[in-house]
């Protein structure tokens, strides 16, 4: 695979303090011709699943060859593995802790690797710190991977065995699709793991969640102001809306919450 160049970033640093820029800067440092984009750092601290969620839609928007750095690591230096993963042209790289465990359950064609830690002298890397593994490995690693200094073949051991995602695949039954709330946007939109495909047979898909039951339009301006809507978004994923509101706010509802679609309104 022909690197990119392209180097994304996923965290749940936020933008308090230095963190985030230091591993650009450590990325540059190493790799100045690097192109790095951030893709989130608001993820929820310690919810591995919202960034696996991001990223393995995301990837796709990307050039081939781009490495896809992940990092909500709650256990950080402990015993913890760390997973480089080819797939899709794209190469991938986060915490053994099921942040990349959902899209691996989906990629029988990935190839996945766990770091191995002997690499350290043979890519010049000092002795990490306890608690910035971002910017003593991921981020030295990941800008390897994208100038093609080095591969996950040659820095890894090939494995079957990693942590899977923390939470299930939706629930498909006749006329019936049951799903979780993974994110909430900035709107206040709520965002579940129930894709398109799942309910594209549906003819009059309504969503049940917190007590309402909630009709499908196609766009959010479909709406009248106050009202909530189901629809799929831009990442081919069906949300929850409120016309010109915050929907999260309004129907109490947050990251974790059931939601279920079914054909045709419940009496």
């Amino acid at each position: 695979m022909q690197p990119s160049g392209v180097i994304t970033i996923t965290t749940d640093f936020g933008h308090k303090g230095p963190f985030a820029a230091v591993m650009k800067g450590v990325i540059v440092g190493r790799f100045p011709e690097a192109t790095v984009i951030d893709l989130a750092h608001d993820i929820p601290a310690q919810w591995p699943p919202e960034a696996g969620f991001w990223v393995s839609r995301a990837y796709k928007y990307f050039p081939r060859g781009t490495v896809h750095l992940a990092i909500v690591d709650p256990g950080v230096g402990t015993e913890r593995d760390i997973l480089l993963v080819e797939h899709d042209w794209h190469y991938f790289m986060a915490p053994d802790n099921g942040l990349l465990g959902q899209m691996l359950d989906g990629a029988p064609d990935a190839h996945v690797f766990k770091l191995d830690l002997c690499c350290f002298e043979r890519l010049d890397l000092e002795e990490p710190s306890a608690t910035f593994h971002g910017r003593d490995i991921f981020a030295p690693i990941a800008a390897d991977l994208a100038s093609g200094r080095t591969t996950p073949v040659s820095i890894g051991i090939p494995t079957y065995d990693w942590i899977p995602g923390w939470i299930d695949e939706p629930q498909v039954a006749k006329g019936k699709v049951t799903g979780v709330i993974i994110t909430v946007d900035t709107f206040g939109n709520l965002i579940s793991n129930i894709d398109r495909k799942l309910i594209e047979n549906f003819k009059e898909p309504v969503a049940h969640i917190a007590g309402h039951q909630i009709p499908m339009f196609t766009t959010y301006g479909r709406a009248k102001p106050g009202d909530y809507l189901a629809l799929i978004n831009s990442f081919d994923v069906l949300e929850i809306a409120k016309a010109e509101d915050n929907a999260a706010e309004g129907l109490g509802s947050e990251r974790g919450a059931p939601i279920v679609i079914t054909d045709g309104y419940s009496t």
